[in-house]
């Protein structure tokens, strides 16, 4: 038996198999005899820990440790693990912490309606194609910095006990989060979405992040609940991106759009500071909403309803001609208010 920097005392059936030996064994479970296999799994029972680390693991052989366990594991690791077949954990309960640190999935991968009592990581991990977590239910932090989904992504309905981070993860296909539930901060800095992303009814009980997110097809986050801070500054749309946002502050500061941008706010505040609007935007708001800056807002055609802007700074507008205003409350003499009444009644339909 062998000890390598992996951290644990891999497989002794040749070099290239790095998977995490069992003992007395000294080999891993892909590499073990029929009877020894036997062996291994009548000692499982319901909230035993596995360990898979760097193992192949057969669609068979998934399926006799979920049957031996009732579909029921303790503490679970799979870092390293490849899947060459369709990986299926739906209705598993993972009792322990899990970690899919760097697994290979090279088919479908579906946890439908699982429940992670603990934490759990997919750190890295890499999906060929399409990864379901549809109604999952995780009570500790969730992990999915760097992942790789080459298909779809589907997170409708699940719920996320407390933080949820998806940094710099690479979404080929379409992603949804329709109904997710993040009651902890839920980051998503650096993601690119390379096609449409939905966070439709999606709720974030703290901060909801997406800086320098790329939205290479355009995305839906509307209408979302987002408890304290919601978070586009430095993201790119390709395409249309459109946001529902109440009860928080939203930055938009930097945030580049390539089409239509429509925001609507309902008791919450935006600032757009530097932002760059290539198609025609849209910014309304209901109740308390109001907008602090456009500092610096280069725009098509902006249309600003029914905000308040009393507070709002107004300097450095490159094309303050193409800014329309309707119906928004603004401070008795803002710098900038008089060019920006002149436009708004140049623009309007009435004149």
């Amino acid at each position: 038996m062998r000890t390598l920097d992996v951290g644990w005392i891999t497989c002794a059936v040749s070099p290239e198999c790095t998977g995490s030996a069992r003992q007395p064994y000294g080999r891993c479970l892909a590499h073990l005899d029929p009877g020894e296999l036997d062996e291994v799994v009548h000692r499982l029972s319901p909230g035993s820990a596995v360990d898979l680390r760097a193992t192949t693991v057969s669609r068979c052989l998934l399926e006799r440790i979920l049957t031996a366990t009732k579909g029921y594991l303790g503490r679970a690791r799979f870092d390293w693990a490849s899947f060459p077949e369709s990986a299926r954990f739906g209705d598993v309960v993972f009792g322990g912490d899990v970690s899919f640190d760097h697994a290979r999935f090279q088919r479908l991968a579906s946890f439908c309606d699982a429940r992670f009592a603990g934490n759990v990581s997919f750190g890295e991990a890499r999906f060929a194609e399409e990864l379901s977590l549809h109604g999952v239910t995780v009570a500790g932090h969730a992990a999915f910095d760097r992942v790789t989904i080459g298909s779809d992504a589907l997170f409708g309905g699940a719920v996320f006990g407390r933080t949820a981070s998806f940094e710099s993860a690479d979404f080929h296909g379409f992603v949804a989060f329709d109904g997710t539930r993040f009651t902890g901060d839920a980051t998503f800095r650096g993601c690119r979405f390379r096609r449409m992303v939905s966070f439709r009814k999606a709720r974030f009980g703290g901060l909801a992040g997406f800086e320098a997110a790329r939205f290479a097809a355009g995305g839906y986050l509307t209408p979302i609940s987002v408890g304290r801070h919601l978070t586009l500054a430095g993201a790119w749309a390709g395409r249309d991106l459109d946001l529902t946002a109440h009860g928080c502050s939203v930055d938009l500061r930097r945030l580049r759009v390539s089409g239509r941008l429509t925001v609507r706010l309902t008791d919450a505040e935006a600032d757009l500071e530097g932002a760059t609007l290539r198609g025609p935007a849209t910014v309304s708001g209901k109740g308390a909403a109001r907008v602090t800056s456009l500092h610096g807002v280069d725009s098509e055609e902006l249309e600003l309803a029914c905000l308040d802007l009393s507070a709002c700074r107004f300097t450095e507008i490159l094309h303050p001609e193409r800014l329309r205003l309707r119906d928004c409350a603004l401070a008795a003499a803002p710098r900038g208010a008089r060019a920006l009444r002149w436009w708004s009644r140049r623009r309007s339909p009435d004149h």
